[in-house]
């Protein structure tokens, strides 16, 4: 099968939205929690978490246009403060519902059936379920003229996870607490791990 940029924009919209959005593989699952200045809680799962760079410590999150109401971005470039939350496998189900609209000020934490847990003085809550903790500053965002996204760019602040998870050259072994992995915009999975390599040379 090969299929063309031209057939590609022709296709229906949700099917476009679906092809694109699972071409892009498996991707981590992390549930975004933020508070608005008015104290209103919002949790709202993505799958556009990439590494920015190690020193400082920044990840980067895709947000989708602004064009409607965004709770989440919203929150973070008013309150500068936001928790990435990874979830376990068992939690799936209550993770994607976390995807749907809801009017503003009602709360994805309650509806979803997740607790919210803080770590003060961070102001952004926390899932309590969550087997990782990151909490986030934001920094930067960064506009996309070609589709109206948006790149938010934040360093990390402060990590709570088990002892376990972390080996002796701080690698962080997610699959030992099978976090959630997703591929698309509804589709969840298992990660397994096959091994680990060392540094890669050139092959004489």
């Amino acid at each position: 099968m090969i299929i063309t940029k031209e057939e590609i924009t022709q296709f229906e919209q949700r099917y476009r939205t679906a092809f694109v959005n699972s071409l892009a593989g498996f991707r981590q699952a992390v549930l975004v929690g933020t508070k608005s200045a008015e104290g209103h809680t919002n949790l709202a799962i993505f799958s556009s978490l990439i590494h920015l760079g190690a020193n400082p410590a920044l990840l980067g999150l895709i947000s989708r246009p602004d064009v409607v109401q965004r709770d989440t971005l919203e929150n973070i470039l008013t309150t500068k403060e936001y928790t990435l939350n990874y979830v376990q496998t068992s939690d799936f189900e209550k993770a994607h519902h976390t995807s749907a609209r809801y009017e503003k000020g009602v709360s994805e934490f309650e509806k979803a059936g997740f607790q919210e847990t803080y770590r003060p003085p961070f102001y952004a809550p926390f899932a309590a379920e969550a087997v990782v903790k990151i909490a986030m500053k934001f920094e930067e965002c960064i506009r996309i003229p070609l589709n109206g996204t948006v790149l938010i760019i934040g360093s990390i602040v402060r990590v709570e996870m088990e002892d376990s998870m972390m080996e002796t050259d701080g690698f962080v072994s997610l699959s030992k607490k099978e976090i959630l992995v997703s591929q698309g915009l509804d589709a969840y999975f298992v990660p397994r791990f096959i091994g680990r390599l060392p540094y890669a040379k050139p092959r004489e």
